[in-house]
């Protein structure tokens, strides 16, 4: 059989190969979107991103402290930085934007020491998010209980994926 035949569940876990093998995707919570998109990424996602529940609403949240969410949903991510714990605003490093896209995507947290850091708007935020296909891995709280500011962009057009 020329090529490969692949196909994954991604809310269980299950992982059927024909011709190579891979690592099971084992998110909790997933979507048949989200399945499709992990599927179609799997090789070039991180294994945390894999292994994450998957969050659709400001209405979802963490089953424990500490564990990692994954989401692609903007109001989500919004609600999230801007938490009254955690007062995020949308920012970039200047000097890494692409053209009228901005470049590197952070969020400047109040005394996290942004200075280095440019605001910008949502809609400048979500713009790179969305073109790059970007996920939005995070926790709500650290495995003590206090609000976590901890976040990563998982890029499945990154090369060391």
């Amino acid at each position: 059989m020329a090529g490969k035949t692949d196909t994954r569940d991604a809310h269980k876990g299950e992982h059927k190969t024909g011709k190579d093998t891979h690592y099971e995707i084992k998110a909790k919570n997933a979507t048949e979107e989200d399945k499709r998109f992990l599927a179609e990424h799997a090789d070039e996602l991180s294994k945390t991103t894999q292994r994450a529940k998957w969050i659709h609403s400001t209405d979802e949240h963490e089953d424990h402290k500490g564990q990692s969410l994954a989401t692609r949903d903007h109001a989500v991510i919004q609600a999230w930085a801007e938490d009254k714990e955690r007062q995020g605003t949308p920012a970039t490093v200047p000097g890494t934007e692409h053209g009228d896209r901005a470049g590197v995507l952070r969020f400047d947290f109040p005394g996290y020491g942004g200075q280095k850091l440019e605001h910008i708007s949502w809609d400048e935020w979500f713009k790179p998010f969305d073109e790059r296909e970007l996920v939005f891995v995070y926790q709500e709280h650290k495995k003590d209980g206090s609000p976590s500011t901890f976040f990563i962009l998982d890029n499945p057009e990154r090369e060391d994926g």
